[in-house]
């Protein structure tokens, strides 16, 4: 490492410090001066907004983990996998269990974690849903209720089994819930309990749902959630948790085996028990450049960082702790480290928030999206777009095929917007029949092709196609070869090529006539070929897919060989891997392919 290259720590990697890497890894391998450094006790991103879903059983749980290394593969950001204790600011070194890490700048990313507000019992009987192994609990608790009540003859604590209660009807509360009110059908089916039986309720302490949303969409969030069997209650703070039922401040015990809280948030006690100046709820305050009060090069973003701002009317209004914080106070400090590195100036942190979405399971959101109100599918498909632009961010091609096979391919019971449509799937048992019976009809073509003297350099079957307005042929080896032509593709869709194909194919095509027959009998039988051997199936169907166009535009073509067309698409679905060579070929060269620099670099492959 150079003498005056600065080092570059990032402590977290959750939304900001991940963003921040990213940024901070670009620069470094446009620049020599700068390292970066991004630790973490995990070696996984985890995409904190989406854990409801794994929650309830609507996505697999990997879907919310990208693996750190993945996103840094060859970004020019080093990723160690250690838990750091404590931080020597004034040396300005971290300090993990067994080795310590200098640093010249400093991110602090270590996220929140929920905030309990002295209520008893709540961690010792309830549950929270804020980190991956949150998720995977609730879900196989959830599961364990059912079982149990199953056997339950005890109606009063067959009752409390089966009654789920979410505490705070915030975000994360009401997406949680939305998740439960679709997946208790499932359940109830599975475990053979009327539907009846089971209740789901939301309990809030303030006097609304979604505060931050306006009252017509706070409306239409009630109305579905009642309308699919969710109680809510509001102004009913709870006071107790109990380990079979909860307490609310007018008296009401509510029994229940299950709690949920979700009722807030607070800064890490990583970052709340370092010597920094805290804010409100153990988080760093922050200056506007999102510099620490004590030490100019200390940063803290996202859920770590406390800085008011002023709002329209004069006031102080601090950021809110959510994705759009984290990433925009990722973007201030990373502009910040590095205008003071080249002595520039360096730039306030001004929020720029878009919207707010709300998904109430996967088939209904709510939004806010610049000023206005959206409910339903187009909500719903926002927000899905929204999800795939950032998860395109950090893994780019191979993440957005996982997303969407999650969300709309391997999703149980078409719990999607697109319900089920997507997500039947087939045995590829009969697609590697269709693909045989494909494959041997291209070879058949093309041998035939081969037997009528398509690889004969004295005929010519592209330049003596008849067109209209022609004068009648006298050539009788050009009405032989026409002839042969006409009869092999019957009744053309097209009477004659459309004007650009004919501009093609009088500049390029009919100049290099033998070659362009070589060429498609070639084509024929190699596709033929790999069809019947299932070898690069995708591929294969393509050449498919292009002959069948190529042959329609040159006029050459009827309608029978739009079955070549559609049977070409259905290769699609995975066909080379029954009884094909795929089988073996692509698994090989997809662990290859990811190994390569530029493809971890890019993300330009699928798992």
């Amino acid at each position: 490492m150079g003498k005056d290259k600065k080092r570059i720590a990032i402590v977290g990697g959750g939304y900001g410090g991940v963003h921040a890497a990213r940024l901070l890894g670009k620069a470094a391998r446009k620049r020599k001066d700068i390292s970066v450094l991004l630790v973490d006790k995990k070696p996984y991103h985890t995409l904190m907004t989406e854990l409801h879903e794994v929650a309830g059983n609507r996505a697999e749980a990997e879907s919310v983990q990208i693996d750190l290394r993945e996103i840094f593969g060859e970004s020019g950001v080093r990723v160690e996998t250690e838990e750091i204790k404590s931080i020597d600011f004034k040396s300005q070194k971290l300090q993990a269990a067994s080795e310590s890490y200098p640093y010249d700048y400093l991110i602090i990313d270590t996220g929140a974690e929920p905030a309990f507000f002295g209520t008893p019992g709540v961690k010792e009987n309830g549950f929270t849903l804020w980190s991956y192994e949150d998720a995977i609990r609730i879900r196989e608790h959830i599961k364990g209720m059912f079982d149990k009540a199953k056997a339950e003859k005890d109606q009063v604590k067959r009752r409390a089994m089966l009654t789920f209660v979410v505490a705070g009807a915030g975000f994360t509360g009401i997406e949680t819930m939305g998740e439960f009110l679709e997946w208790r059908r499932e359940l109830c089916r599975e475990y053979e309990i009327d539907g009846r039986d089971v209740s789901l309720m939301v309990v809030e302490a303030m006097g609304s749902i979604l505060p931050i949303l306006n009252e017509g969409l706070i409306k239409k969030s009630e109305r579905y959630m009642s309308r699919h069997g969710v109680e809510i209650i509001t102004s009913a703070p709870i006071t107790e948790v109990k380990r079979e039922s909860i307490i609310l401040k007018d008296g009401r015990e509510i029994p229940t085996r299950t709690l949920i809280w979700t009722c807030g948030v607070q800064g890490s006690d990583f970052a709340a028990k370092t010597e920094l100046t805290h804010g409100g709820r153990g988080r760093i305050q922050v200056n506007e450049y999102m510099q620490s009060v004590e030490y100019q090069n200390v940063f803290a973003i996202g859920d770590n960082a406390f800085y008011e701002e002023t709002d329209d009317k004069g006031g102080k209004k601090p950021m809110p702790q959510i994705v759009e914080t984290a990433l925009q106070t990722a973007d201030t400090a990373v502009h910040n480290i590095l205008a003071t590195i080249d002595n520039r100036n360096k730039k306030p942190f001004k929020s720029n928030y878009h919207g707010f979405m709300v998904s109430i399971g996967g088939r209904y959101a709510v939004a806010n999206i610049g000023g206005r109100s959206l409910d339903g599918f187009v909500a719903m498909a926002l927000k899905h777009l929204v999800n795939i632009h950032y998860q395109y961010g950090v893994g780019g091609l191979a993440r957005i095929w996982d997303y969407v096979m999650h969300e709309f391919i391997l999703v149980r019971e078409g719990r999607s917007i697109l319900g089920g449509h997507l997500s039947a799937r087939t045995p590829i048992l009969w697609l590697a029949i269709l693909r045989v019976y494909l494959g041997i009809i291209w070879l058949i073509e093309g041998v035939k092709k081969i037997n009528e003297g398509w690889l004969n350099p004295g005929k010519s079957f592209i330049t003596a196609m008849p067109k209209p307005g022609d004068v009648p042929l006298k050539s009788t080896d050009a009405v032989t070869n026409a002839t042969q032509v006409t009869q092999y593709y019957p009744e053309p869709l097209l009477k004659e090529p459309p004007r650009v194909f004919q501009w093609i194919m009088e500049t390029f095509i009919e100049p290099n006539a033998y070659l362009f027959q070589v060429l498609i009998v070639l084509m024929e039988v190699a596709v033929g070929l790999a069809l019947i051997a299932g070898l690069f199936t995708i591929l294969a169907s393509l050449g498919s897919i292009f002959l069948c166009f190529n042959f329609i535009l040159s006029a050459m073509a009827g309608t029978e060989i739009f079955w070549h067309i559609f049977a070409g698409i259905a290769m699609f679905g995975g066909a080379g891997r029954a009884f094909g060579l795929d089988y073996y070929v692509i698994p090989w060269l997809k662990h290859r392919w990811k190994r390569v620099g530029f493809a971890r670099r890019t993300h330009l492959y699928i798992r």
